[in-house]
């Protein structure tokens, strides 16, 4: 069974940093495109990062675009998300998923394994 473990999160004051991780169990990571998502309170889920399994490219929304880092360690079935300069508006559960096209598609339907979850809280 496919499963996905963040972990990483936790309190942070304004410009910091952190690096959360995606574990993957059941399956190997690498022939899966993984996406990173959050959702802050009151609002919607909303895709921050993508890396392909096709040809590692990455992707990044413009709010995170120059402060987050997507990765993969395929020896560690593991990717990971570095994010830096954080801001309050930052605070959100963050989530990665697992798309099995190789390519990010762009729409999260298409990402079909999830992960429960990590809290990020960026406060002073």
């Amino acid at each position: 069974q496919l499963q996905l473990v963040e972990s990483g999160g936790g309190l942070v004051q304004p410009g910091g940093s952190l690096r959360l991780s995606c574990a993957a169990s059941g399956f190997t990571l690498d022939a899966y495109s993984i996406g990173w998502f959050r959702q802050a309170p009151g609002k919607e889920r909303e895709g921050i990062s993508c890396i392909s399994s096709r040809d590692g490219n990455t992707y990044y929304a413009d709010s995170v675009k120059g402060r987050f880092t997507v990765s993969r360690d395929n020896a560690r079935n593991t990717v990971y998300l570095q994010m830096n300069s954080l801001k309050p508006e930052s605070t959100a559960v963050y989530y990665c998923a697992a798309d099995p096209h190789n390519y990010c598609s762009g729409y999260e339907s298409t990402f079909s394994s999830w992960g429960q979850g990590t809290q990020v809280t960026v406060s002073s």
